[in-house]
C-alpha cells in the first residue's frame, strides 16, 4: 500500500511540475511542437508526413 501511495503522489508531484506553465501563468499554454507552427521548417518547405497524408 505504501508503494502505491508513493507512486500517486509521485506522479501527481511530475504533472503538476510539468504543468506549472499551465497551471499557474495567466493565459498559460502548451507548447506547439508540432513541424507546421515551426517557421524555419516552413521557409525551407519541409511539411509533417500527416499534413501530406490527409490533405494531398
Amino acid at each position: 500500500m505504501a508503494t502505491l501511495l508513493f507512486s500517486v503522489v509521485l506522479i501527481a508531484l511530475a504533472v503538476i511540475l510539468l504543468g506549472v506553465k499551465i497551471f499557474f501563468v495567466k493565459g498559460g499554454k502548451f507548447p506547439n511542437t508540432h513541424i507546421h507552427a515551426n517557421p524555419e521548417m516552413r521557409k525551407r518547405g519541409i511539411t509533417c508526413a500527416r499534413d501530406s497524408e490527409f490533405y494531398k
